[in-house]
């Protein structure tokens, strides 16, 4: 689950990391208000789950009330494009004004905290070249990225930190406040189970200050659970609509751009499979859809919908071994699914395992016009060419 930076930059100063003076706007009155509270030059960000802000537009500086409230008037309600939001780009409805900060002989790095898989541990990177996108940095120079694995157990320790320090060339009178800094972003990232916490820039003033100027936060929402204050951070307005309605039935679904085969397949590993041979098959998935092992009818038939929500699908696979998900409940949901929105486009079902033979049956006496396979390539095979027939 992303946050928006405002949200991250309440959350890391509860653990005591230095962030600048700023309030959210959802109005240009109270942008305004904001600003005169703040004190000019302020700086006016736009909320959006994208980086890439500024060159798009997203960030501007006021220096009076008249400047802030022709700027907040024009942000609210933009369509903000970035190399992050694609060319459709993301609707602005709140702004963050923030406290402007004289740049001149202050010095813009990189920190950040994030999962590591390879080494299945959590990692502390930091770089010196901060204030630019830290794929460009770690494409053009690897060395520039520095990298402290953090012990699950240990924790990050004080030593990591001073390490990170001196490779950021940072002067030993910040020596204490740069440790004490990255610790705090460690607790945090901790705490709030995040999977990325990124600062950038990490900022050192020209008097030694240290701040977090720029904040973003993914929280894993496997994890929320444990957090019941942080559900209240969610902006549904930034999520796909269909990935939203998904969540409300416990499905895990993820729209894919430029596909037009749906999937509906109960397993991560299966869905991925199912993914794969679509695309050896010449074809294209529309989503990702995992309805997972404990799916009941009810569900089945809302993951049905939501799939032909999708304007793009031209034709439906449906991929299921039957463990846990029985073939027949499988049947039961699609055939109830199919009546209730009738089905305007193809679609093909491949079933094994536990009531195979009565899952099919039902489909077969269902009246409903299915297609069948034995097996995965066949089943591609018939939904690729099924989606072509459609255009």
């Amino acid at each position: 689950m992303k946050v928006h930076e405002y949200q991250a930059k309440a959350l890391l100063s509860s653990f005591g990391v230095p962030v600048p003076r700023g309030k959210v706007a959802y109005t240009a009155d109270e942008a305004v208000e904001v600003a005169k509270e703040l004190g000019f030059p302020v700086v006016v960000k736009a909320q959006i789950h994208a980086g890439g802000r500024g060159k798009g537009g997203g960030v501007k500086l006021a220096r009076s009330a008249e400047e802030a409230e022709s700027i907040a008037r024009a942000m609210l309600g933009m369509r903000l494009r970035t190399h992050q939001t694609g060319p459709e780009g993301r609707i602005v409805r709140r702004l963050l004004v923030e406290q402007g900060m004289d740049l001149a002989g202050s010095r813009e790095m990189y920190l950040a905290m994030v999962v590591d898989r390879a080494r299945e541990s959590p990692v502390f990177m930091a770089s010196a070249q901060g204030g630019m996108d830290i794929e460009e940095v770690a494409a053009k120079d690897p060395k520039a990225i520095l990298m402290e694995t953090v012990h699950v157990a240990a924790g990050f320790q004080p030593f990591q930190a001073r390490k990170l320090a001196f490779g950021l060339g940072l002067p030993a009178s910040t020596l204490a406040r740069a440790v004490t800094f990255m610790q705090a972003i460690h607790r945090a990232f901790e705490a709030l189970d995040a999977s990325l916490l990124e600062i950038n820039p990490f900022l050192m003033t020209r008097d030694l200050a240290l701040l977090a100027l720029d904040a973003k936060l993914s929280l894993d929402d496997n994890a929320l659970y444990r957090h019941a204050e942080l559900k209240e951070l969610r902006d549904f307005d930034e999520e796909d609509p269909l990935e939203v309605e998904a969540s409300k039935y416990g499905l895990n679904y993820i729209k894919l751009e430029g596909g037009d085969v749906g999937c509906m397949v109960n397993g991560a590993g299966l869905a991925m499979a199912t993914m794969d041979i679509i695309k050896l098959a010449g074809g294209s998935p529309a989503n990702f859809l995992d309805v997972g092992g404990g799916a009941n009818a009810d569900q089945i038939r809302n993951a049905f919908r939501i799939l032909l929500a999708d304007p793009d699908v031209r034709a439906v696979l449906i991929n299921i071994f039957g463990g846990i998900l029985r073939c027949d409940v499988l049947a039961e949901g699609v055939i109830a699914a199919v009546r209730e929105l009738g089905v305007k486009v193809p679609v093909v079902i491949r079933m094994k395992g536990n009531n195979e033979e009565k899952g099919k049956a039902m489909l077969r006496d269902s009246g409903l016009n299915f297609t069948t396979a034995d097996d995965m390539s066949e089943a591609a095979q018939r939904v690729v060419a099924a989606a072509k027939g459609a255009k």
